[in-house]
């Protein structure tokens, strides 16, 4: 990652996609960090001027090779210093292969083997499960007209 790149991210938002394919779903094998060696789901840092669903097809698609549509909001995790949020994507093409920078493994695991697995961290566990017991339901983005001046509002709710 170069300087400018660095300038250009805003380190209190972050984004994951949980990328279903049938049953499988799209993990990475993390090499950095607290979840070095574990499979997580593919995500990043959203940049400046640049919205959160544009920031997880682009980070998506950066991790793994693979096309992918936020189709809905299923979590967000946030504390005093930031936010990540967690989105449901519907597979477009592509075949998983890794970055060989952030993740040394991409792959489709079944989701219920996923959950399980000893490599999946707490979060991801959780997130997955989420979907799983929801039956992939997510709040939905519906679109509405804003007075604002900072570039159009996404609004998902039920």
């Amino acid at each position: 990652m170069n300087a400018n790149n660095e300038e250009n991210t805003n380190w209190c938002q972050s984004v994951g996609g949980v990328v279903l394919k049938g049953n499988e779903v799209l993990l990475v094998r993390h090499t950095y960090g607290a979840g070095k060696g574990r499979l997580i789901i593919p995500g990043g840092y959203v940049k400046m001027q640049e919205t959160p669903q544009a920031a997880l097809r682009r980070e998506v698609l950066e991790e793994t090779t693979i096309v992918a549509e936020p189709a809905g909001l299923v979590g967000v995790r946030f504390n005093l210093k930031d936010w990540y949020a967690v989105f449901l994507m519907e597979y477009v093409s592509g075949t998983p292969n890794s970055d060989n920078r952030e993740n040394s493994e991409a792959l489709f695991m079944d989701i219920n083997e996923a959950v399980k697995a000893a490599d999946v961290p707490d979060l991801t566990r959780v997130i997955l499960q989420g979907v799983i017991d929801n039956g992939g339901n997510a709040l939905m983005n519906l679109p509405f007209i804003s007075r604002e001046k900072n570039g159009e509002y996404s609004y998902y709710g039920i």
